[in-house]
Protein backbone atom coordinates (compact mmCIF):
# COMPACT_ATOMS: atom_id res chain seq x y z
CA UNK A 1 0.00 0.00 0.00
CA UNK A 2 3.13 2.40 0.87
CA UNK A 3 6.44 2.37 -1.17
CA UNK A 4 9.70 4.17 0.72
CA UNK A 5 11.72 5.25 -2.23
CA UNK A 6 15.30 6.89 -0.37
CA UNK A 7 16.92 9.98 -2.32
CA UNK A 8 20.18 11.80 -2.04
CA UNK A 9 19.05 15.11 -1.01
CA UNK A 10 22.70 16.50 -0.81
CA UNK A 11 23.80 15.16 -4.10
CA UNK A 12 20.04 15.89 -5.80
CA UNK A 13 20.27 12.19 -7.00
CA UNK A 14 17.07 10.88 -7.16
CA UNK A 15 15.16 7.53 -8.79
CA UNK A 16 13.29 7.67 -12.18
CA UNK A 17 9.63 6.78 -11.21
CA UNK A 18 6.94 8.86 -13.05
CA UNK A 19 5.03 9.72 -9.57
CA UNK A 20 8.06 11.45 -8.25
CA UNK A 21 7.13 13.86 -11.22
CA UNK A 22 3.26 14.56 -10.26
CA UNK A 23 1.65 12.33 -7.81
CA UNK A 24 0.57 13.37 -4.54
CA UNK A 25 3.37 12.58 -1.81
CA UNK A 26 4.82 12.72 1.33
CA UNK A 27 8.76 12.80 2.37
CA UNK A 28 10.97 13.04 4.74
CA UNK A 29 14.24 15.13 4.65
CA UNK A 30 16.77 13.93 7.66
CA UNK A 31 20.35 13.52 8.70
CA UNK A 32 20.52 11.46 11.06
CA UNK A 33 19.34 13.90 13.96
CA UNK A 34 17.36 16.06 12.70
CA UNK A 35 13.94 15.42 10.65
CA UNK A 36 11.18 18.02 8.46
CA UNK A 37 8.61 16.54 7.01
CA UNK A 38 6.73 18.09 3.88
CA UNK A 39 4.25 16.97 1.07
CA UNK A 40 3.83 18.51 -2.74
CA UNK A 41 2.28 17.36 -5.72
CA UNK A 42 5.69 17.14 -7.77
CA UNK A 43 7.91 16.67 -5.01
CA UNK A 44 11.41 16.41 -7.50
CA UNK A 45 10.64 20.10 -8.04
CA UNK A 46 10.09 20.74 -4.27
CA UNK A 47 13.68 19.05 -3.86
CA UNK A 48 15.55 21.78 -6.08
CA UNK A 49 13.72 24.64 -4.34
CA UNK A 50 14.72 22.63 -0.80
CA UNK A 51 18.13 22.81 -1.93
CA UNK A 52 18.42 26.75 -2.22
CA UNK A 53 16.85 26.82 1.17
CA UNK A 54 19.47 27.74 4.20
CA UNK A 55 17.29 26.05 6.68
CA UNK A 56 17.32 22.72 4.82
CA UNK A 57 21.00 22.53 3.58
CA UNK A 58 21.63 20.61 6.72
CA UNK A 59 20.18 17.55 5.44
CA UNK A 60 21.87 14.75 3.26
CA UNK A 61 18.69 12.06 2.43
CA UNK A 62 15.55 12.32 1.78
CA UNK A 63 12.59 9.90 1.79
CA UNK A 64 9.82 9.99 -0.66
CA UNK A 65 6.33 7.88 0.72
CA UNK A 66 3.97 6.77 -2.60
CA UNK A 67 0.74 5.32 -2.26
CA UNK A 68 -1.83 5.58 -5.20
CA UNK A 69 -4.45 5.64 -2.89
CA UNK A 70 -2.73 9.43 -2.35
CA UNK A 71 -4.99 12.84 -3.05
CA UNK A 72 -3.66 15.72 -1.54
CA UNK A 73 -6.58 16.29 1.38
CA UNK A 74 -4.92 12.93 2.57
CA UNK A 75 -1.07 14.14 2.06
CA UNK A 76 -1.85 17.13 3.99
CA UNK A 77 -3.60 15.16 6.91
CA UNK A 78 -1.07 12.77 6.96
CA UNK A 79 1.84 15.48 6.55
CA UNK A 80 0.56 16.83 9.93
CA UNK A 81 0.08 13.07 11.30
CA UNK A 82 3.54 12.79 10.44
CA UNK A 83 4.75 15.86 12.14
CA UNK A 84 3.36 15.56 15.21
CA UNK A 85 4.28 11.35 15.62
CA UNK A 86 7.57 11.97 14.36
CA UNK A 87 8.26 15.01 16.96
CA UNK A 88 7.27 12.76 19.91
CA UNK A 89 8.90 9.80 18.77
CA UNK A 90 12.29 11.61 19.73
CA UNK A 91 14.35 9.56 17.07
CA UNK A 92 14.54 13.02 15.01
CA UNK A 93 14.38 16.63 16.32
CA UNK A 94 11.67 17.75 13.94
CA UNK A 95 12.47 21.17 12.50
CA UNK A 96 8.86 22.15 11.05
CA UNK A 97 6.80 25.33 12.03
CA UNK A 98 3.78 24.40 13.20
CA UNK A 99 1.96 27.27 11.29
CA UNK A 100 -0.45 24.86 9.06
CA UNK A 101 -1.37 21.91 11.80
CA UNK A 102 -4.98 21.38 12.32
CA UNK A 103 -7.26 18.71 11.93
CA UNK A 104 -8.59 18.42 8.28
CA UNK A 105 -11.61 16.87 7.32
CA UNK A 106 -11.85 15.55 4.22
CA UNK A 107 -13.64 12.41 2.32
CA UNK A 108 -13.00 9.37 3.97
CA UNK A 109 -11.19 10.37 6.19
CA UNK A 110 -12.15 7.62 9.13
CA UNK A 111 -10.61 4.85 6.51
CA UNK A 112 -7.29 7.01 5.97
CA UNK A 113 -7.07 7.42 9.45
CA UNK A 114 -6.84 3.62 9.94
CA UNK A 115 -4.58 3.04 7.08
CA UNK A 116 -2.37 5.61 8.82
CA UNK A 117 -1.40 2.81 11.24
CA UNK A 118 -0.37 0.43 8.30
CA UNK A 119 2.13 3.82 7.46
CA UNK A 120 3.49 3.97 10.57
CA UNK A 121 4.38 0.42 10.84
CA UNK A 122 5.91 0.62 7.62
CA UNK A 123 8.20 3.57 8.77
CA UNK A 124 9.41 1.16 11.47
CA UNK A 125 10.38 -1.62 9.55
CA UNK A 126 12.44 1.21 7.43
CA UNK A 127 14.23 2.03 11.04
CA UNK A 128 12.38 5.99 10.50
CA UNK A 129 10.75 5.72 13.86
CA UNK A 130 11.13 4.06 16.69
CA UNK A 131 7.71 3.33 18.96
CA UNK A 132 5.04 2.18 18.16
CA UNK A 133 1.61 4.57 17.97
CA UNK A 134 0.47 3.47 21.22
CA UNK A 135 3.30 4.05 23.11
CA UNK A 136 3.58 7.50 21.47
CA UNK A 137 -0.12 8.35 22.38
CA UNK A 138 0.50 7.72 25.84
CA UNK A 139 3.53 10.00 26.23
CA UNK A 140 3.50 13.43 27.93
CA UNK A 141 5.90 14.93 24.69
CA UNK A 142 3.16 13.46 22.45
CA UNK A 143 -0.08 15.28 24.54
CA UNK A 144 1.84 18.37 25.41
CA UNK A 145 3.21 18.53 21.62
CA UNK A 146 3.03 22.38 19.56
CA UNK A 147 2.66 19.87 16.45
CA UNK A 148 -0.74 18.84 18.12
CA UNK A 149 -3.68 18.99 15.58
CA UNK A 150 -5.83 21.70 16.54
CA UNK A 151 -10.02 21.83 15.95
CA UNK A 152 -11.88 24.41 14.91
CA UNK A 153 -12.53 26.56 17.99
CA UNK A 154 -8.61 25.83 19.00
CA UNK A 155 -7.17 27.06 15.78
CA UNK A 156 -10.01 29.99 16.01
CA UNK A 157 -8.40 30.97 19.47
CA UNK A 158 -4.82 31.01 18.52
CA UNK A 159 -5.67 32.96 15.51
CA UNK A 160 -7.75 35.86 17.51
CA UNK A 161 -4.51 35.86 19.73
CA UNK A 162 -2.30 36.51 17.21
CA UNK A 163 -4.01 39.15 15.43
CA UNK A 164 -4.32 40.58 18.62
CA UNK A 165 -0.82 40.66 19.35
CA UNK A 166 -0.12 41.47 16.25
CA UNK A 167 -2.54 44.70 16.13
CA UNK A 168 -1.85 45.86 19.23
CA UNK A 169 -5.40 46.25 19.95
CA UNK A 170 -5.77 44.45 23.56
CA UNK A 171 -2.21 44.02 26.46
CA UNK A 172 -4.17 41.22 28.32
CA UNK A 173 -6.13 37.98 26.87
CA UNK A 174 -8.19 36.07 29.40
CA UNK A 175 -8.56 32.70 27.71
CA UNK A 176 -11.59 30.54 30.02
CA UNK A 177 -11.72 26.86 29.70
CA UNK A 178 -13.01 23.69 31.47
CA UNK A 179 -10.80 20.79 32.24
CA UNK A 180 -9.68 19.08 28.78
CA UNK A 181 -10.37 21.81 26.39
CA UNK A 182 -6.94 22.65 25.17
CA UNK A 183 -5.90 25.19 27.39
CA UNK A 184 -2.70 23.98 27.61
CA UNK A 185 -2.28 22.52 24.01
CA UNK A 186 -3.09 26.37 22.89
CA UNK A 187 -0.44 27.66 24.78
CA UNK A 188 2.43 25.32 23.64
CA UNK A 189 1.11 25.53 20.26
CA UNK A 190 1.25 29.66 20.55
CA UNK A 191 4.78 29.58 22.13
CA UNK A 192 6.03 27.22 19.15
CA UNK A 193 4.70 29.52 16.81
CA UNK A 194 6.34 32.99 18.42
CA UNK A 195 9.66 31.18 18.19
CA UNK A 196 9.16 30.40 14.60
CA UNK A 197 8.01 33.91 13.65
CA UNK A 198 10.49 36.09 12.34
CA UNK A 199 8.09 38.87 13.73
CA UNK A 200 8.47 37.51 17.43
CA UNK A 201 11.63 35.13 17.48
CA UNK A 202 13.74 38.38 18.97
CA UNK A 203 11.10 38.90 21.65
CA UNK A 204 11.47 38.20 25.63
CA UNK A 205 8.99 35.41 25.81
CA UNK A 206 8.42 33.06 28.73
CA UNK A 207 5.86 29.90 29.40
CA UNK A 208 4.97 30.46 33.63
CA UNK A 209 3.25 27.07 34.65
CA UNK A 210 2.60 27.13 38.63
CA UNK A 211 2.85 23.48 39.44
CA UNK A 212 5.76 22.25 40.14
CA UNK A 213 5.25 18.35 37.99
CA UNK A 214 3.80 19.81 35.35
CA UNK A 215 6.53 22.59 35.10
CA UNK A 216 9.15 20.11 34.88
CA UNK A 217 7.02 18.08 32.32
CA UNK A 218 7.10 20.92 29.95
CA UNK A 219 10.71 21.91 30.67
CA UNK A 220 11.48 18.29 29.37
CA UNK A 221 9.64 18.42 26.13
CA UNK A 222 10.85 21.95 25.58
CA UNK A 223 14.34 19.91 25.58
CA UNK A 224 13.19 18.05 22.50
CA UNK A 225 11.30 20.72 20.56
CA UNK A 226 13.40 22.39 17.78
CA UNK A 227 13.40 26.34 18.56
CA UNK A 228 12.14 25.69 22.25
CA UNK A 229 14.30 26.11 24.98
CA UNK A 230 13.71 24.35 28.90
CA UNK A 231 14.23 28.23 30.17
CA UNK A 232 11.47 29.58 28.52
CA UNK A 233 9.29 27.35 30.93
CA UNK A 234 8.75 29.76 34.02
CA UNK A 235 8.05 29.62 37.74
CA UNK A 236 6.06 32.64 38.74
CA UNK A 237 9.29 33.34 41.22
CA UNK A 238 11.49 33.30 37.80
CA UNK A 239 9.48 36.35 36.51
CA UNK A 240 9.81 38.75 39.22
CA UNK A 241 14.26 38.77 37.68
CA UNK A 242 13.27 40.63 34.63
CA UNK A 243 10.87 42.13 31.97
CA UNK A 244 9.34 39.91 29.51
CA UNK A 245 7.42 41.04 25.87
CA UNK A 246 5.09 38.43 25.77
CA UNK A 247 3.93 35.70 29.08
CA UNK A 248 1.86 32.72 28.20
CA UNK A 249 0.60 31.77 31.53
CA UNK A 250 -0.79 28.22 31.88
CA UNK A 251 -3.20 27.31 35.17
CA UNK A 252 -3.89 30.24 36.09
CA UNK A 253 -6.02 29.10 38.95
CA UNK A 254 -3.29 27.56 40.32
CA UNK A 255 -1.21 30.96 40.82
CA UNK A 256 -1.24 32.03 44.78
CA UNK A 257 -1.69 34.43 47.38
CA UNK A 258 0.03 35.11 50.32
CA UNK A 259 -2.14 32.82 52.31
CA UNK A 260 -1.83 29.07 53.65
CA UNK A 261 1.36 28.69 51.25
CA UNK A 262 4.91 26.66 52.76
CA UNK A 263 7.72 29.61 50.97
CA UNK A 264 6.16 32.89 52.77
CA UNK A 265 9.58 34.18 52.97
CA UNK A 266 10.12 33.86 49.23
CA UNK A 267 6.71 35.31 48.42
CA UNK A 268 7.26 38.05 50.78
CA UNK A 269 10.77 38.86 49.33
CA UNK A 270 9.57 38.68 45.66
CA UNK A 271 6.81 40.97 46.66
CA UNK A 272 9.25 43.63 48.25
CA UNK A 273 11.14 43.54 44.66
CA UNK A 274 8.23 44.60 42.54
CA UNK A 275 6.98 47.14 44.80
CA UNK A 276 4.12 45.28 46.57
CA UNK A 277 2.86 44.23 49.71
CA UNK A 278 1.90 41.07 50.84
CA UNK A 279 -1.76 42.01 49.50
CA UNK A 280 -0.40 40.66 46.31
CA UNK A 281 -0.44 37.83 44.87
CA UNK A 282 1.43 35.94 41.68
CA UNK A 283 -0.78 37.12 39.14
CA UNK A 284 0.03 40.81 40.00
CA UNK A 285 3.76 40.06 39.58
CA UNK A 286 3.29 38.54 36.05
CA UNK A 287 0.84 41.52 35.32
CA UNK A 288 3.74 43.73 36.33
CA UNK A 289 6.11 41.99 34.99
CA UNK A 290 4.96 41.53 30.88
CA UNK A 291 3.69 43.66 28.25
CA UNK A 292 1.45 41.71 26.63
CA UNK A 293 -0.13 38.59 28.84
CA UNK A 294 -2.72 35.46 27.84
CA UNK A 295 -3.98 34.12 30.94
CA UNK A 296 -5.60 30.50 30.58
CA UNK A 297 -8.09 30.05 33.71
CA UNK A 298 -10.24 27.42 34.71
CA UNK A 299 -12.71 29.10 38.40
CA UNK A 300 -13.74 25.56 38.70
CA UNK A 301 -10.09 24.40 39.45
CA UNK A 302 -9.37 26.16 42.44
CA UNK A 303 -8.55 23.83 44.80
CA UNK A 304 -7.72 25.81 47.93
CA UNK A 305 -7.65 29.25 49.92
CA UNK A 306 -4.64 30.18 48.10
CA UNK A 307 -5.61 30.13 44.63
CA UNK A 308 -6.76 32.42 42.53
CA UNK A 309 -10.64 32.70 42.62
CA UNK A 310 -13.02 33.67 40.12
CA UNK A 311 -13.60 37.37 42.42
CA UNK A 312 -10.13 37.92 42.96
CA UNK A 313 -8.98 37.15 39.36
CA UNK A 314 -12.25 39.20 38.03
CA UNK A 315 -10.53 41.97 40.11
CA UNK A 316 -6.97 42.16 39.24
CA UNK A 317 -8.40 42.34 35.05
CA UNK A 318 -10.93 44.84 35.87
CA UNK A 319 -8.02 47.36 37.82
CA UNK A 320 -5.76 46.81 34.42
CA UNK A 321 -8.79 47.94 32.36
CA UNK A 322 -9.20 50.93 34.77
CA UNK A 323 -4.98 51.41 33.93
CA UNK A 324 -6.07 51.63 30.34
CA UNK A 325 -4.90 47.91 29.89
CA UNK A 326 -7.14 46.44 27.06
CA UNK A 327 -8.61 43.07 27.75
CA UNK A 328 -9.35 40.66 25.34
CA UNK A 329 -11.43 37.43 25.96
CA UNK A 330 -12.71 33.98 24.45
CA UNK A 331 -13.68 30.71 26.22
CA UNK A 332 -12.78 27.53 24.41
CA UNK A 333 -16.00 25.57 25.26
CA UNK A 334 -15.41 21.74 23.40
CA UNK A 335 -14.31 19.03 25.47
CA UNK A 336 -11.45 17.44 23.89
CA UNK A 337 -9.75 15.21 26.33
CA UNK A 338 -12.81 13.36 27.70
CA UNK A 339 -14.44 11.20 24.98
CA UNK A 340 -17.87 11.79 27.03
CA UNK A 341 -17.72 15.30 25.81
CA UNK A 342 -19.35 18.32 27.17
CA UNK A 343 -22.24 15.74 28.04
CA UNK A 344 -20.14 14.08 30.61
CA UNK A 345 -19.16 17.42 31.94
CA UNK A 346 -22.25 18.42 32.65
CA UNK A 347 -23.25 15.61 34.46
CA UNK A 348 -20.01 15.66 36.70
CA UNK A 349 -20.69 19.27 37.86
CA UNK A 350 -24.45 18.63 38.54
CA UNK A 351 -23.22 15.44 40.16
CA UNK A 352 -20.87 17.28 42.50
CA UNK A 353 -23.60 19.59 42.93
CA UNK A 354 -26.03 17.51 44.53
CA UNK A 355 -28.31 18.09 41.56
CA UNK A 356 -28.77 14.61 39.57
CA UNK A 357 -31.72 14.78 37.54
CA UNK A 358 -30.84 11.49 35.15
CA UNK A 359 -28.96 8.54 34.93
CA UNK A 360 -25.58 8.91 32.80
CA UNK A 361 -25.48 6.78 29.51
CA UNK A 362 -22.91 6.97 26.73
CA UNK A 363 -21.65 4.88 23.85
CA UNK A 364 -18.51 6.87 23.94
CA UNK A 365 -17.55 6.52 27.50
CA UNK A 366 -17.42 4.78 30.72
CA UNK A 367 -18.73 6.06 33.89
CA UNK A 368 -19.29 3.00 37.02
CA UNK A 369 -19.45 2.97 40.34
CA UNK A 370 -17.79 -0.38 42.34
CA UNK A 371 -19.18 -1.61 45.91
CA UNK A 372 -15.86 -3.71 45.81
CA UNK A 373 -12.80 -2.12 46.51
CA UNK A 374 -10.60 -5.76 45.65
CA UNK A 375 -12.31 -5.52 42.17
CA UNK A 376 -11.74 -1.84 41.82
CA UNK A 377 -7.83 -2.14 42.48
CA UNK A 378 -7.95 -5.76 40.11
CA UNK A 379 -10.10 -3.89 37.64
CA UNK A 380 -7.38 -0.83 37.48
CA UNK A 381 -4.23 -3.38 36.93
CA UNK A 382 -6.29 -4.95 34.11
CA UNK A 383 -6.64 -1.41 32.23
CA UNK A 384 -3.86 -0.50 32.88
CA UNK A 385 -2.32 -3.92 30.98
CA UNK A 386 -4.38 -2.92 28.13
CA UNK A 387 -4.43 0.26 27.30
CA UNK A 388 -1.73 2.01 29.98
CA UNK A 389 -2.00 4.87 32.18
CA UNK A 390 -4.53 3.38 33.91
CA UNK A 391 -4.36 5.23 37.71
CA UNK A 392 -5.87 5.38 41.31
CA UNK A 393 -6.52 8.78 42.38
CA UNK A 394 -8.23 10.13 45.33
CA UNK A 395 -8.99 13.25 47.60
CA UNK A 396 -6.92 14.24 50.47
CA UNK A 397 -9.17 12.03 52.91
CA UNK A 398 -5.68 10.06 54.60
CA UNK A 399 -3.07 11.37 56.08
CA UNK A 400 0.06 10.71 53.89
CA UNK A 401 1.91 8.74 56.94
CA UNK A 402 4.83 7.05 54.12
CA UNK A 403 6.27 10.59 53.67
CA UNK A 404 8.15 9.77 57.00
CA UNK A 405 8.13 5.90 56.63
CA UNK A 406 8.23 4.47 53.23
CA UNK A 407 7.12 0.90 54.87
CA UNK A 408 3.99 2.40 55.71
CA UNK A 409 0.64 2.00 54.45
CA UNK A 410 -1.34 5.06 54.30
CA UNK A 411 -4.89 4.39 52.67
CA UNK A 412 -7.08 1.14 54.11
CA UNK A 413 -10.46 0.17 52.32
CA UNK A 414 -12.04 -2.89 52.22
CA UNK A 415 -8.85 -4.87 53.99
CA UNK A 416 -6.91 -3.65 51.02
CA UNK A 417 -4.26 -1.20 51.30
CA UNK A 418 -1.92 1.40 49.64
CA UNK A 419 0.12 4.27 49.76
CA UNK A 420 0.18 7.83 48.51
CA UNK A 421 1.95 9.14 45.57
CA UNK A 422 6.09 8.63 46.97
CA UNK A 423 6.57 12.11 44.43
CA UNK A 424 4.34 14.86 42.89
CA UNK A 425 7.04 15.77 39.97
CA UNK A 426 6.39 13.10 37.18
CA UNK A 427 4.51 11.09 39.28
CA UNK A 428 2.16 9.65 36.91
CA UNK A 429 4.67 8.05 34.53
CA UNK A 430 6.90 6.81 37.38
CA UNK A 431 6.58 3.05 37.50
CA UNK A 432 5.64 3.26 41.02
CA UNK A 433 2.66 5.27 40.21
CA UNK A 434 0.54 1.96 39.07
CA UNK A 435 0.85 0.65 42.51
CA UNK A 436 -0.06 3.76 44.27
CA UNK A 437 -3.19 6.15 45.13
CA UNK A 438 -2.42 10.15 43.42
CA UNK A 439 -3.43 13.09 44.83
CA UNK A 440 -4.78 16.51 43.55
CA UNK A 441 -1.07 18.24 43.52
CA UNK A 442 0.20 15.04 41.57
CA UNK A 443 -2.64 14.95 38.92
CA UNK A 444 -3.93 18.38 37.73
CA UNK A 445 -3.16 19.12 34.47
CA UNK A 446 -2.24 15.35 33.22
CA UNK A 447 -4.34 13.08 31.18
CA UNK A 448 -5.19 9.40 31.49
CA UNK A 449 -6.52 6.43 29.69
CA UNK A 450 -8.29 5.69 32.69
CA UNK A 451 -8.87 7.58 36.14
CA UNK A 452 -10.17 5.47 39.17
CA UNK A 453 -11.38 7.79 41.54
CA UNK A 454 -11.65 7.11 45.00
CA UNK A 455 -14.09 9.76 46.78
CA UNK A 456 -12.87 9.62 50.89
CA UNK A 457 -15.07 10.36 53.71
CA UNK A 458 -13.95 13.97 53.68
CA UNK A 459 -17.04 13.94 51.07
CA UNK A 460 -20.75 12.79 51.92
CA UNK A 461 -24.49 13.18 51.16
CA UNK A 462 -26.87 14.07 53.51
CA UNK A 463 -30.36 12.42 52.31
CA UNK A 464 -32.56 14.03 54.95
CA UNK A 465 -31.26 17.75 53.17
CA UNK A 466 -30.78 16.26 49.81
CA UNK A 467 -26.72 17.92 49.65
CA UNK A 468 -23.13 17.66 48.99
CA UNK A 469 -21.63 17.80 52.27
CA UNK A 470 -18.43 17.76 53.83
CA UNK A 471 -16.30 16.97 57.03
CA UNK A 472 -13.06 18.44 57.63
CA UNK A 473 -11.95 16.57 60.42
CA UNK A 474 -11.74 13.24 57.22
CA UNK A 475 -9.61 16.51 55.06
CA UNK A 476 -6.00 15.88 55.37
CA UNK A 477 -4.89 18.81 53.28
CA UNK A 478 -3.56 21.41 55.62
CA UNK A 479 -2.86 23.89 53.57
CA UNK A 480 -6.14 23.05 51.76
CA UNK A 481 -8.47 23.81 54.82
CA UNK A 482 -6.52 26.59 57.05
CA UNK A 483 -8.65 29.76 57.00
CA UNK A 484 -11.36 28.40 55.08
CA UNK A 485 -15.21 28.20 56.24
CA UNK A 486 -17.49 25.48 55.91
CA UNK A 487 -18.67 26.65 52.49
CA UNK A 488 -14.81 27.20 50.82
CA UNK A 489 -14.12 23.67 52.00
CA UNK A 490 -17.20 22.84 50.56
CA UNK A 491 -16.49 24.58 46.74
CA UNK A 492 -12.29 23.43 47.06
CA UNK A 493 -13.19 19.63 47.77
CA UNK A 494 -15.83 19.51 45.20
CA UNK A 495 -13.13 20.75 42.99
CA UNK A 496 -10.69 18.72 43.56
CA UNK A 497 -13.03 16.38 42.37
CA UNK A 498 -14.07 17.74 39.80
CA UNK A 499 -10.70 17.99 38.41
CA UNK A 500 -9.88 13.98 39.25
CA UNK A 501 -13.07 12.96 37.20
CA UNK A 502 -11.76 14.95 34.55
CA UNK A 503 -8.65 13.10 34.30
CA UNK A 504 -9.93 9.97 32.15
CA UNK A 505 -9.61 10.10 28.94
CA UNK A 506 -11.53 6.76 27.71
CA UNK A 507 -13.22 6.22 31.02
CA UNK A 508 -14.05 7.00 35.17
CA UNK A 509 -14.46 4.26 37.94
CA UNK A 510 -15.84 5.00 41.10
CA UNK A 511 -15.09 3.72 45.10
CA UNK A 512 -17.29 6.08 47.07
CA UNK A 513 -16.84 5.75 50.86
CA UNK A 514 -19.08 7.57 52.32
CA UNK A 515 -22.63 5.20 52.22
CA UNK A 516 -25.00 8.18 51.66
CA UNK A 517 -22.58 9.80 48.94
CA UNK A 518 -22.51 6.03 47.25
CA UNK A 519 -26.00 5.22 47.49
CA UNK A 520 -27.01 9.00 45.97
CA UNK A 521 -24.67 8.48 42.90
CA UNK A 522 -25.91 4.63 42.70
CA UNK A 523 -29.11 6.36 41.65
CA UNK A 524 -27.05 7.88 38.79
CA UNK A 525 -24.23 5.40 37.40
CA UNK A 526 -24.59 2.17 36.68
CA UNK A 527 -23.21 -0.05 39.71
CA UNK A 528 -20.84 -3.35 39.63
Amino acid sequence: MFKIIDGDFKKSEYSNEEFLDNWPMLYILENGKQAYVGESNHVKTRMTQHATNEEKRIFDKVHFIYSKMFNQSVTFDYESKLIQYIAADELFEVTNKNSGIADKQYYQKKEYDEKFEQLWRKLQREKLVKHSLEEIENSDLFKYSPYKELNDVQRNAVEEILEKLKAGTVDRFVVNGMPGSGKTIVAVYLMKYLADSEEFCDKEIGFVVPQTSLRKTLRDIFKTIYGLKPSQVLSPSDITKKQYDILLVDEVHRLHQYKNISYMGTFKKNCEKLGFSTDADELDWILKQSKFTVLFYDSMQVVGPSGIDIERFDRKIDDQALSKRLIGYLTLATQMRVLGGNDYIDFITSMLKGKCTRKYSSEKYDLKLYNDFAKFERDMYEKETQAGLSRMIAGYAWPWISKNNPALKDIEIQSVQRKWNHCTEGWVLTKEAIDEVGCIHSIQGYDLNYAFVVLGNEIGYDEKVGKIIVRSENYYDQNGKRTADYDELLEYITHVYYVLLTRGIKGTYLYVCDKGLRDYIGRYIERI
